[in-house]
């Protein structure tokens, strides 16, 4: 039972050695960052909240470019710092809006195509009805009817109201 203890506290005590092996920092903005590895040059000591190491010794951080190449390091530092937003999500947004843009206005252009064959059909049918020829309708029986001069004027009004609505 005992080499049992002893095994499991050294467990114990190896996962704590690995997990004081910690950064911590506060960045110019007031987030704290957690790293694996030390902060930035840039960074004041005064902000450094946590580091690995003995608590009474004070460890220093290595060089962060000591073994970047130059070229890396210059381009790590003009690299661009996301404020908030990611590209891919902003991209994935303006695609959506765009393809809602494009939707609304094919449905806008099929309502105008939809409004001047309606607008088409009235006028024709209103030269039907000025043209004086008989004109027959189908009843709800299905037997055809024609009409006469109180249906022509209700029809004529009908067909009025189309084309006052639909061609303009």
């Amino acid at each position: 039972m005992k080499p049992l203890r002893v095994l499991l506290l050294g467990a114990l005590w190896a996962i704590s050695i690995t997990a004081s092996a910690q950064w911590q920092w506060l960045e110019a903005d007031g987030r704290k960052v957690f790293s694996d590895r030390p902060p930035p040059s840039e960074v004041p000591a005064k902000n450094i909240l946590k580091q690995p190491g003995p608590r009474g010794l004070p460890v220093q951080a290595p060089p962060a470019q000591a073994d970047v190449p130059a070229a890396a390091a210059s381009a790590a530092a003009s690299a661009p710092r996301i404020a908030g937003k990611d590209p891919k999500l902003e991209a994935k947004k303006k695609q959506a809006e765009e393809a809602e843009a494009a939707k609304k206005k094919a449905e806008e252009e099929k309502f105008a195509r939809d409004k001047a064959q309606s607008c088409e059909r009235a006028r024709r049918a209103m030269a039907t009805l000025n043209s004086g020829v008989r004109i027959q309708q189908t009843n709800a029986k299905g037997e055809r009817e024609y009409l006469d001069d109180a249906g022509r004027s209700a029809e004529t009004r009908r067909v009025q109201g189309v084309i006052d609505a639909d061609c303009k």
